[in-house]
């Protein structure tokens, strides 16, 4: 596929309906919440930059961006919480603040079988994975693997926890893509609230730094050297939009594969920008600022830019999240929605955002956002 023919848009396409963003919870190198994330932006705090898990001496020498360790127990409960793995637990963090600051009593009243839950990841946690693996290899027969750790080898795992601990009885998915896991997350979203399957949707991504993962990222040199690497969880209270004002309106959501990282990809994302902002209603003057996803790779970084400047022609205010959240991967969508937000003072309410994220796998997309 050339790069002109991934260009090419149909004349006329239908406008999709807004989703409301009802409520926000994150968790990031920065702390817990909007304001430390806004505060990192602003250069006015530094986020924590120290491995946190158990390997972290045997981590690659590369700056990372992590979750500050924290008190599980205290944050969680002791119920039920011992056994989770560190992914499951970020995104139990900030569900749980997403859920609290819904308007009003947060889930008191509402119909919990119409409530669900879709986390965008890739494998789930890496770390049990690798571990329970491991253990079948060097463990005597009959291997010895602790039981307790095999539930948290599956990629829903997260997403079975929050909607166990809240009651949601709704949709439950997990989304797997990548770089793309927020975006496919929000479009599956989008076919579960107007398919009528949901009322309402806590939609997130998560992702965690583990000394693999580290090693991984480091020997496939598809890294700058001074990019860190980057865990954490944003999640967001998503309905039809019509009710009270809302944080923020997701409209036109795009997403392809273009086979690899080549012309063809940079091409992708230009077809993915222009769709995305035909079924917002909007055109390229009406963006006005861009959240790029790809700033701490180095092919993938200048194939973004090509396609944000070729296709929006001159570039808006740009929001670079990656020296305060690192590259996130799976969560890094939704670390740029997460970013967005909290830069968006109340002088700025509705400006347009444009979100977008492409992977070496070659697969680009492009998510237009109203807050």
């Amino acid at each position: 596929m050339t790069a002109a023919a991934a260009v090419a848009v149909p004349q006329v396409l239908p406008e999709v309906a807004p989703l409301a963003v009802t409520a926000t919870g994150v968790v990031s190198a920065a702390g817990f919440g909007a304001g430390p994330l806004a505060e990192v932006l602003a250069g006015t705090i530094e986020p924590h930059g120290e491995p946190t898990d158990p390997d972290g001496a045997d981590h690659p020498v590369r700056p990372v961006r992590t979750v500050a360790p924290f008190d599980r127990a205290a944050l969680l409960g002791r119920k039920g919480t011992r056994n989770l793995d560190r992914l499951t637990q970020l995104g139990l963090l900030a569900a749980n603040q997403a859920i609290a600051a819904l308007p009003g009593a947060g889930l008191a009243g509402v119909r919990l079988d119409r409530t669900g839950v879709v986390v965008g990841t890739t494998t789930g946690s890496i770390t049990t994975a690798t571990d329970v693996g491991r253990d079948t290899l060097v463990h005597e027969k009959p291997y010895m693997v602790n039981p307790a750790t095999f539930p948290n080898t599956v990629m829903n795992t997260c997403s079975g926890q929050i909607a166990i601990r809240h009651g949601l009885l709704g949709v439950n998915a997990a989304v797997s893509g990548g770089a793309l896991s927020w975006l496919l997350a929000v479009r599956y979203a989008r076919t579960a609230l107007t398919s009528g399957r949901a009322d309402r949707l806590l939609v997130g991504a998560v992702e965690e730094v583990t000394a693999r993962t580290a090693w991984a990222w480091h020997l496939t040199g598809l890294l700058a050297p001074e990019a860190p690497l980057g865990e954490g969880a944003a999640f967001f209270v998503v309905e039809p939009a019509g009710g009270a004002s809302p944080a923020a309106e997701l409209l036109g959501c795009e997403v392809g594969y273009f086979g690899g990282a080549g012309p063809g990809l940079s091409g992708g994302l230009r077809r993915c920008i222009a769709v995305a902002l035909q079924r917002s209603g909007l055109t390229a003057a009406d963006v006005d600022v861009v959240v790029p996803g790809a700033g701490g790779h180095t092919r993938l970084a200048r194939l973004e830019r090509r396609a944000l400047g070729a296709e929006l022609g001159a570039l808006p205010a740009s929001l670079d999240v990656v020296p305060a959240v690192g590259e996130a991967y799976s969560a890094g969508g939704a670390l740029q929605l997460a970013a967005l937000l909290a830069t968006t003072g109340a002088e700025e309410r509705g400006r347009i955002g444009l979100l977008t994220s492409v992977g070496e796998d070659g697969g680009a997309g492009a998510l237009v956002v109203r807050c």
